[in-house]
């Protein structure tokens, strides 16, 4: 059966969606179309590129994660020179080696930018800051004066995953000046509703994965101090748009992983850690699709 697919964000916690599209794989369904935002952006465009769930799994085990955390040289000591990219660079990492890494399994199946995949068949969020708004990528760019086609997809991706802070923003230079770009998770970690937009009908059904127990369940938040403030904040402006959309709709087309107990930015994770997000995954999309499916 052709479906459409939602696949969260939840950074280095992305291991788990890779063992949900194994089971939904196995169940003979096909994704036409796929979203995503920040690690789901990256699971998204892998499988629009055609790589089975096998092959993500260990295109990204093989993947040396510490890599991904390509700090700039500099002769001053790490601890102290991270601030210094913090506030000069706006992250305390690049991000490039990212970027590389998707440029490479993207061309290997011959994709490099969205002229080469069927329209709308991959659609990624970010935040665009300098505007103060969404970012749905490659649509949107014509709004920028650029040419959706023309854009790199392993770059859209890189824009997606920028966790503020964590990974250097990528500026953008547009019709309107310079664009500083980050994460999409900032105001759509779970982008569901993309797909109300097709003239309020869907096409086909579509399934979301979320990194989450549960959209009603929510830790509160302990705030007794800035920093604990700043994490609260970005927490609720990660998540507060798109609880309010699916607390009202298409509750029933979500399969909810469990991760607590894992940071987004863990990325010295163990192998240990890795087997067991996978192996959540797959539970629960196993539960969840005994009755969807039927």
């Amino acid at each position: 059966m052709n479906i459409d697919g939602v696949f969260s964000g939840g950074g280095i916690k992305g291991f788990a969606l890779i063992g949900a599209y194994e089971v939904i794989e196995n169940k003979g369904l096909r994704f036409v179309r796929v979203a995503g935002t920040s690690a789901g952006s990256i699971i998204a465009a892998l499988i629009t590129a055609g790589y089975t769930s096998k092959e993500i799994y260990q295109l990204v085990d093989e993947l040396d994660l510490s890599k991904l955390l390509d700090a700039r040289k500099t002769i001053i000591p790490f601890p102290l020179a991270k601030w210094l990219f913090l506030y000069w660079k706006l992250g305390i990492y690049k991000g490039n080696e990212l970027e590389k890494w998707l440029e490479e399994k993207l061309e290997a199946k011959g994709l490099r930018t969205f002229s080469d995949l069927p329209p709308q068949s991959l659609r990624v969020i970010a935040s665009d800051l300098s505007n103060g708004q969404m970012m749905v990528l490659p649509d949107d760019l014509v709004n920028y004066g650029i040419p959706p086609g023309s854009f790199s997809i392993a770059k859209a991706i890189r824009i997606s995953c920028s966790i503020p802070y964590f990974f250097e923003p990528v500026k953008m230079r547009t019709i309107d000046g310079m664009n500083v770009l980050v994460d999409g998770g900032v105001l759509s970690n779970f982008p569901m509703w993309l797909f109300d937009k097709d003239n309020g009908k869907k096409i086909r059904p579509v399934l979301g994965i979320k990194l989450s127990a549960s959209d009603y369940e929510h830790d509160k938040h302990k705030i007794n101090n800035a920093i604990q403030l700043f994490s609260a904040l970005f927490e609720t402006m990660k998540d507060a748009h798109d609880s309010r959309y699916i607390s009202k709709k298409h509750v029933q087309n979500i399969i909810f992983i469990p991760t607590k107990g894992v940071l987004s930015t863990e990325f010295h994770l163990t192998e240990e850690k890795k087997h067991e997000l996978f192996e959540v995954g797959k539970v629960c999309a196993f539960q969840f699709l005994k009755t969807w499916c039927k």
